[in-house]
């Protein structure tokens, strides 16, 4: 069958395509270790499980509003008070199917063809190819080491001109785990409160920070935020990644488009999804306190790790469940041309999976997610550094 022009141009989730050839090798008897993944290894926590059957024992097993049931949209601008001290009414919160449809109908609703979009780089797989799908065009902006892969105000002043319509933040950061910090986000702030562009902000990741804590750009004045769009969902804070549940916070106006999207496309979130995301918003704060320091000491103890390994360097991730340390030198010192070649080698010869940094926008680097075991993430490590002594001593 005779595809599209546009879907012949969209190019694979590379995240995903490791991932399944990893979970394929694992059915097939492989000794594999992934750490492709951008998942908790956990199960979604018994309550919420629970809270989604008796939902479904109660009846709640219908199409519901395509903009999300009230009670869970009440439960969110709760949340956005209480933790963001930031005041959305339910007319102005979207639940959609995951962070990454919410992100997609964001893009939809507001870009035109010949749009342009800042998109700072690193950057996460999906944003350039949705922004491409709906006709407008990614503009990345190279960051680096030396800011911490941050965005600076002088790197956004460089680059907006006439055609850019929108920026995409994304704190915590995926794949760098670089955290932006309220001076930080002032300063950008301070550029893009003379314009008109739309910021859209992933905090996909916002509970999971070491040693910082997260703001929203948003929460820095009245200003800024009538220009922002919040995004964030279930999958990372509560390892909730297949029940598919994910919100946005912004103007009336918007939320009511995204509603008429979602009804002519998915109708709404399954129904028993959105309750089980209530029940996750009123767990008691010892989950998230210790859930977020098994994720601190696998940061820790990956990072001894990854530094220790010959030929490569890596910044401290200060959010997430990444590290993406530059592994270019490593990859030439064992005889491969690029980090791709690089680590399909790893992967075909010691069964760990990782991705490679291209498919972030940062060719010379790769993302490692601890968001395994440290038994596994140990073995996973000692692979790799075996395979870069043999390489270098052949």
């Amino acid at each position: 069958m005779e595809l599209s022009e546009k879907v012949k141009s969209i190019t694979p989730s590379q995240t995903i395509e490791i991932t399944n050839a990893a979970r394929k090798l694992r059915e097939e008897g492989v000794d594999i270790i992934s750490l492709s993944a951008g998942e908790p290894d956990f199960n979604t926590p018994t309550e919420v499980i629970e809270a989604a059957h008796q939902a479904a024992l109660d009846g709640h097993t219908k199409y519901t509003a395509s903009t999300g049931i009230p009670e869970l949209r009440q439960a969110i601008a709760k949340k956005m008070r209480d933790d963001n001290q930031l005041d959305y009414s339910p007319e102005e919160i979207y639940v959609g199917n995951g962070a990454k449809q919410v992100l997609y109908n964001i893009f939809l609703a507001t870009l035109n063809p010949g749009d342009e979009v800042l998109l700072p780089s690193p950057y996460w797989v999906s944003y350039g190819e949705q922004i491409k799908m709906v006709g407008a065009e990614p503009v990345t902006i190279q960051t680096g080491e030396e800011n911490g892969f941050k965005l600076t105000p002088e790197q956004l002043k460089a680059h907006i001109t006439e055609k850019t319509k929108m920026i995409v933040l994304n704190s915590p950061n995926n794949p760098t785990g670089t955290v932006y910090s309220k001076e930080d986000l002032q300063k950008l702030a301070d550029v893009l409160e003379h314009t008109d562009i739309i910021v859209v902000v992933d905090e996909i990741y916002e509970i999971l920070t070491y040693g910082t804590d997260h703001v929203s750009i948003a929460s820095l004045g009245d200003k800024i935020k009538s220009q922002s769009i919040i995004v964030n969902g279930f999958s990372k804070s509560h390892a909730m990644t297949g029940w598919r549940v994910g919100y946005a916070c912004g103007p009336a106006n918007l939320i009511t488009a995204l509603g008429s999207l979602t009804s002519q496309s998915t109708t709404s979130v399954a129904s028993v999804s959105q309750y089980a995301a209530i029940s996750a918003y009123n767990m008691d704060s010892e989950y998230r306190k210790d859930y977020v320091q098994i994720f601190q000491n696998r940061r820790d103890n990956a990072y001894e790790k990854i530094t220790g390994l010959p030929y490569v360097r890596c910044l401290k991730p200060d959010g997430a469940f990444y590290l993406f340390p530059y592994m270019r030198e490593a990859a030439v010192k064992c005889g491969y041309d690029s980090v791709d070649s690089f680590v399909k080698a790893i992967l075909a010869e010691t069964y760990v999976a990782i991705v490679p940094g291209s498919a972030f926008g940062s060719e010379d680097y790769a993302r490692v997610s601890y968001s395994v075991d440290q038994a596994h993430l140990n073995e996973a490590m000692d692979r790799i550094k075996e395979f870069i002594d043999k390489k270098t001593k052949a």
